[in-house]
């Protein structure tokens, strides 16, 4: 047994007794029998996903995820450093609540409770004092956190309050501070590669982005995330910014261990377009080989982009073959006109792929 093995094992012996019982306690779907030795799955059961990203990328995934399946985990990055979760980090010493207040408002229903809750917590104080611009979300996540010393049970908190259709989880119990290197940061010197901090800096960087890695670098990963993607049938990892929401989840270590060792399928959610800033001017196949150079190991079983923004897909199909993937190809933005997905044409696209690739269903 590895090093790193030996660190899952432990991990998944440290889920605290009572959350653990409370998970045995609840429904559990079974994986479908597959050429990698799991489980038969039982007739009718659900799909067991985890999603991991950050800010509105995860927020359109979960918002469409919870339409297919009741059994939904978001694993959620903790780098933020920007805005009303950067003030109340700065202030408190606390982790960045703000893309998991944003994926608990993606999980509420639709009927009235859900969408109410979920423009609370959305809410924003407009004031000239020192309230101006924090979420109420923010606000009452970060007073559980104090009032019950624990991030996961907190969590669990709000979203039974909210009714959530899932369980909102961070990758990391320690706030983290996302640094890259990036080339031609500084207009004045376009060949220089910069050390650029902060994960709002490196979102909107006019320079070209290299590569990114966390301080600390060997970040302790949440022990309910690391179960959750090991126990998973279904990973899904993207849409959402590619430095600073994607990948910030495969240099955690356990967790780039549990997506590497877990038996189940992993989907990676391509962008519907290139983000003004870290990845102006790449193509589909360029957000696959940046991914690669980051996780050389990760393997993946499907890539899901919109039919519209993929110019060349022959050229897709090589990159991702170099993970194993094959490539799934469907009509997920809106019909706007604008780089935002809709959630029921992403739910269709995701519910196709739970079951053509290598699932026994129906699952609902």
């Amino acid at each position: 047994m590895t090093g790193r093995s030996r660190r899952l094992s432990r991990l998944r012996r440290v889920v605290p007794e009572s959350r653990a019982a409370r998970q045995s306690a609840e429904p559990r779907a079974t994986r479908p029998a597959e050429a990698r030795g799991a489980r038969p799955r039982r007739r009718g059961a659900q799909p067991k996903v985890v999603a991991l990203g950050g800010g509105m990328g995860l927020s359109a995934s979960l918002a469409a995820l919870r339409r297919i399946t009741g059994d939904l985990t978001a694993v959620v990055t903790v780098a933020d450093d920007g805005g009303s979760s950067g003030r109340l980090r700065d202030e408190l010493g606390v982790l960045p609540p703000g893309d998991l207040r944003k994926a608990l408002a993606a999980l509420c229903g639709d009927d009235d409770w859900g969408q109410t809750w979920a423009r609370v917590i959305q809410h924003r104080f407009t004031s000239q004092g020192d309230l101006h611009d924090h979420a109420v979300g923010n606000v009452l996540i970060v007073a559980l956190w104090e009032q019950l010393g624990d991030h996961v049970q907190a969590l669990d908190l709000v979203g039974k309050l909210l009714g959530a259709h899932g369980r909102v989880l961070p990758m990391s119990a320690v706030p983290l501070e996302l640094q890259a290197l990036v080339k031609g940061h500084d207009a004045e010197r376009p060949d220089d590669v910069d050390t650029v901090r902060g994960q709002a800096t490196v979102a909107l960087t006019p320079g070209e982005v290299q590569s990114v890695h966390l301080v600390p670098h060997d970040p302790p990963a949440v022990p309910e995330a690391v179960e959750a993607v090991l126990d998973a049938d279904w990973v899904v990892l993207g849409p959402g910014s590619w430095f600073s929401s994607v990948i910030p989840h495969l240099l955690v270590p356990e967790l780039l261990d549990a997506l590497t060792e877990t038996k189940a399928r992993r989907v990676l959610s391509l962008n519907l377009a290139p983000q003004p800033g870290e990845t102006d001017g790449f193509s589909p196949q360029r957000h696959l080989e940046v991914l690669g150079r980051h996780a050389p190991k990760l393997a993946l079983d499907v890539v899901l982009a919109d039919e519209a923004a993929v110019p060349d897909r022959e050229v897709l199909t090589e990159a991702a073959k170099r993970f194993g993937a094959a490539v799934e190809l469907a009509p997920v933005a809106r019909r706007d006109g604008t780089p935002r997905h809709d959630p029921e044409l992403l739910a269709a696209a995701y519910d196709r792929i739970f079951r053509m690739h290598g699932r026994i269903g129906p699952w609902r």
